[in-house]
């Protein structure tokens, strides 16, 4: 189905020229960025404004200005072109190869778990290009170029299909100064902390409480932390920032053990309690039904929920 009509793409080249001058505020300079004389900008101009039977520039003396027609347009034209080129590059840059799959990763995960994995990936499939791009919330993969993306939450998403790869366990930790500097040995002594929190996940330090009252923990039920204290503290959208605030002293951070691996082994980070909460979200392999049977899909599909069986 085609998602344009011909009638309203103009000439790239008109555009090109619309965008410099636009962005110049000078047709002069526009031309010597294109290598154009200025009257030939000055008419691919003109058959822009004619096409789109509307004015893009105000003449003032000497100078152009942008109409407000103009200002949104050129905004518009510059993301178009740079999405064009985008993508024009990608594609030259596997010329020849194997193919080429583009992901959309959560941050964090992407950073500390998958990609340190991707070499077995990349020694089996030696051919193969893969993009990553970051996206933290679902999307239509009818308007984004991916073939994939890894979600966090339940297995929902319209039009796609979601493979299970794995749940998370979260620990409270914090750095060993500041552990000595609070003196945290008991649940009660959290209420002198300042606790980190991550803005998708609100009430996970409260979440995390009643599983330490639900599993008996010493001092969860007389001197744990009370539904408000679990809701104070700064807040941070990703994992990676709240693990950086934590490494830095500025408090307690409930933080998934395996992405915490490299802190926890070097002592930057102390689990402060031994009860790990698990998630009753996931983490999700999720793509576009229309490219389930798509052989580079099946094989990363294939690899990344070996690599999640293997553990966490």
């Amino acid at each position: 189905m085609t998602m344009f009509r011909k009638t309203f793409l103009p000439p790239v080249a008109d555009l090109l020229a619309f965008e410099a001058a636009a962005r110049h505020t000078s047709i002069s300079r526009a031309a010597d960025e294109l290598h154009l004389t200025q009257s030939a900008v000055s008419r691919q101009i003109r058959q822009l404004e004619a096409q789109l039977g509307m004015a893009l520039f105000h003449r003032v003396r000497q100078r152009i200005v942008l109409s407000d027609a103009g200002r949104v347009y050129a905004a518009d034209v510059r993301a178009a072109l740079q999405q064009l080129s985008g993508a024009t590059q990608k594609v030259m840059a596997t010329a020849g190869g194997g193919g080429l799959l583009n992901l959309a990763v959560l941050p964090t995960l992407g950073t500390r778990w998958l990609i340190p994995r991707m070499g077995d990936f990349a020694a089996r499939y030696p051919e193969v290009t893969v993009n990553f791009s970051s996206r933290t919330e679902p999307f239509d993969f009818a308007l984004e170029p991916f073939d994939a993306a890894i979600h966090f939450g339940a297995p929902t998403w319209p039009g796609a299909v979601c493979e299970y790869l794995m749940h998370e366990q979260v620990v409270p930790v914090c750095c060993p100064a500041y552990q000595r500097r609070l003196g945290i040995r008991k649940l009660g002594d959290l209420g002198r902390a300042v606790l980190l929190q991550q803005t998708t996940r609100p009430t996970q330090w409260a979440a995390w409480a009643e599983w330490c009252v639900q599993t008996g923990m010493a001092g969860a039920r007389s001197g744990g932390l009370d539904a408000t204290q679990a809701l104070r503290g700064p807040r941070f959208e990703q994992f990676a920032m709240i693990a950086q605030a934590a490494v830095s002293g500025l408090g307690a951070a409930l933080l998934p053990r395996f992405l915490m691996e490299a802190e926890l082994a070097s002592g930057a980070l102390v689990e402060l309690f031994p009860q790990a909460l698990t998630s009753t979200d996931a983490y999700y392999l999720v793509y576009p039904e229309s490219r389930a049977e798509a052989p580079l899909v099946r094989a990363f599909r294939d690899w990344i929920k070996a690599a999640a069986a293997l553990g966490a």
